[in-house]
């Protein structure tokens, strides 16, 4: 069946795709437009194009299967400008989302019609390139130069009415009337001058270039794309349209021959690939969660439950003591008001997911849920009690799983009569917001159990990735080192701003030193302030907590500003001269090898060891859950394009033992993602 069906209402010619899921601009799709606009042209008694679309939506982008492939003819650009060159009008009638390509297709067309849900977008900067058919160019001239910039730098979509109130949407249509109205529209339009984009003038002030610049320049800082988009468009806006064309296919092909793209290229499919469980049927039967109980009702079982309340799943959540559940249940219900003053929620919305919340303070209440997290205190002693006593309420085939971050699934397993129903869902805080969850597949895990909570990650929009079991699964694993060393480097002469501003001008959010003020330097903390065993003991033992208190391994006004702090300083001279450590000068290089090319040592023994199904997934933990930046593709990635020969020695010069696994891939010239 072609995935271009054509119609006749009298004089106009519907040309609808019907490419499911999202009508990709794949070459079939591309082929078929372009033979529907060569019958319109060759054709007398068609007088008017509507191009729409079946299903849930319009084109919502590119084929990504084309992606590094030679595209077959024609290629988008060559086919929206057979669009815009028809001297009859063309509609574009817009449904669901109409982004990258789909939106170039509705630019190129003379007019566009929407539904008032749908919205429109180029988010190419997010797979680092830019629109490449003719975007930068018809966008700024349709919407406007502030438009455009926002849309190709940022790739957000807008909405519907956003897009008519900007000129890139001509009408909006009923939302179930949708080709009515645009036939409607094609008819009134037949016999008047067509409205080509592309000649139409850019009018702008100068000086929009460089507010827009300076208002995102910590957004867009070492990203070549958005900034690539910003020039573009800067340096096009005077020029015929035919010169500014030229231009964006020049950075396009930039761009995409750069690392950066390859990078974010990387990411896309690596999160893809991460849904595939190995060894497990993709038709295994899942089971059915209805209800879903969380056991604790602090920062991290409040974020749980919320994940599954906006989901429409019902939780029970069981705190010991009525003030920790009131205390719980009311944050809950702030968080929801504060997205809803936002605009991201309505209060109907709220009341919803409030009202799927069963707070009690009965552990028997658990018996009716299909699903039990624990998110209790990170103590074996304490998991084990609680699987314990789920053991003897869960109904039969209910999923245990525990938010451990760090602790043996096996061992918890142990606790209960039924290890095959048992599995780690470690949740990232604040357990709302952060969209990593690594699932931990216990030895005795289920096929179905793993393939369910594979699923529900769906459901509840995270990015899941499957680790084995073993000291703090593949992220918290990775981070240790890291820590170890950038401490250690402290006592040898190093600073905590001049480690911390290696790893940001790497491109992560926060160096470790301002992670922990972050985090808090009292978590995990004994709690004995005269047990003074290394740096962070003597800050905690001084109350230097962090941020929140205003001082902890930088001190911090009441901006929370930091700047470099004396007393640390002074600490950590007299631990160096405790431990009689001699200090020399260290290096960038030297924070580069034992922070960042210790954790990839870190990945290689976890692939070896099989904790992690493939090197991408790895990545896909890194960039999701701690900060790694995308446009470097996750450390295996960034591994691969620094050169794992260049990684071995790095770690050998500073008296590293290197893994097996990445020595082995050094030797052969071998890469982690092939």
């Amino acid at each position: 069946m072609s995935v271009i069906t054509t119609s006749r209402q009298g004089p106009v010619l519907i040309l609808i795709s019907d490419n499911p899921p999202v009508n990709a601009l794949g070459a079939a799709v591309r082929q078929g437009l372009q033979a529907g606009i060569e019958e319109a042209r060759s054709d007398d008694s068609i007088q008017a194009v509507v191009i729409t679309c079946a299903g849930k939506t319009f084109f919502a982008g590119a084929d990504i299967t084309e992606f590094g492939k030679a595209m077959a003819e024609p290629s988008l650009p060559v086919l929206v400008d057979a669009i815009e060159a028809l001297d009859k009008p063309v509609i574009a009638a817009v449904h669901g989302t109409a982004l990258g390509g789909g939106c170039e297709v509705a630019l190129a067309s003379h007019y566009r019609i929407a539904v008032p849900s749908a919205k429109f977008g180029l988010p190419e900067v997010k797979l680092g390139i830019l629109p490449g058919a003719g975007g930068t160019q018809r966008m700024p001239r349709v919407a406007g130069v502030e438009v455009a910039l926002e849309m190709a730098t940022k790739g957000d979509p807008i909405s519907a009415a956003q897009a008519k109130d900007a000129g890139l949407v001509d009408r909006l249509a009923g939302e179930d009337s949708l080709l009515a109205d645009a036939v409607a529209f094609a008819n009134e339009v037949i016999g008047k001058p067509v409205s080509r984009s592309s000649e139409r003038p850019v009018t702008v002030d100068p000086e929009t270039f460089a507010k827009f610049r300076a208002a995102n320049a910590k957004r867009f800082r070492g990203l070549d794309a958005p900034n690539t988009i910003v020039d573009l468009i800067e340096q096009t806006a005077g020029k015929p349209y035919a010169e500014g064309v030229q231009a964006e296919r020049m950075g396009f092909m930039k761009l995409i021959m750069g690392q950066q793209s390859a990078a974010l290229r990387h990411i896309f499919f690596a999160e893809r690939k991460a849904a595939k469980i190995d060894g497990i049927a993709e038709d295994i039967q899942l089971r059915d969660i209805k209800r879903v109980g969380v056991i604790g009702a602090g920062t991290m079982g409040g974020g749980i439950s919320m994940n599954f309340l906006s989901a429409g799943v019902p939780v029970t959540i069981v705190e010991m003591a009525q003030d920790a559940l009131d205390r719980g249940t009311g944050t809950i219900r702030k968080n929801y008001e504060a997205t809803a003053a936002k605009g991201r929620m309505t209060a109907d919305q709220v009341e919803k997911a409030m009202g799927l919340l069963k707070p009690t303070l009965n552990f028997d209440d658990l018996a009716e849920c299909d699903l039990i997290i624990e998110a209790v205190y990170e103590s074996m002693d304490v998991k084990k009690d609680v699987f314990g006593r789920l053991d003897k309420i869960a109904k039969p085939g209910a999923i245990l799983a525990s938010n451990t971050s760090y602790l043996n699934i096996d061992e918890i397993a142990a606790a209960t009569s039924r290890p095959q129903d048992v599995l780690g869902l470690h949740f990232f805080s604040p357990a709302n917001v952060m969209k990593l969850l690594e699932i931990v597949r216990g030895a005795k895990t289920a096929d179905d159990v793993l393939a369910t909570a594979m699923a529900l990650s769906k459901k509840i929009k995270k990015v899941a990735v499957i680790a084995g079991v073993c000291y703090g699964f593949i992220g918290n694993r990775m981070l240790m080192p890291r820590q170890i060393e950038a401490n250690t480097m402290l006592l040898e002469g190093a600073t905590p701003e001049q480690i911390d501003k290696v790893h940001v001008a790497f491109g992560m959010p926060m160096g470790p030193f301002q992670m922990a003020d972050l985090a808090g330097v009292d978590i995990g903390w004994h709690r004995d302030p005269t047990r003074i065993e290394n740096i962070r003991d003597a800050l905690a033992a001084e109350g230097r907590w962090g941020q929140k208190k205003g001082a902890g391994f930088y001190d911090y006004d009441e901006k929370r500003t930091p700047s470099n702090s004396p007393r640390v300083a002074e600490l950590i001279e007299e631990w160096r001269g405790k431990l009689n450590v001699p200090s020399h000068e260290i290096t960038e290089e030297e924070i580069v090898v034992r922070t960042l090319y210790t954790m990839v040592n870190e990945g290689a023994l976890i692939l070896a060891e099989g904790m992690a199904q493939r090197a991408s997934d790895i990545d896909v933990v890194w960039v999701y859950g701690y900060g790694w930046p995308p446009y470097r593709g996750g450390p295996m990635f960034w591994a691969d394009t620094e050169g794992l020969k260049k990684i071995v020695e790095g770690l050998e010069k500073y008296g590293f033992e290197v893994a097996p696994l990445l020595r082995e891939k050094a030797e052969k010239g071998e890469k982690f993602n092939r």
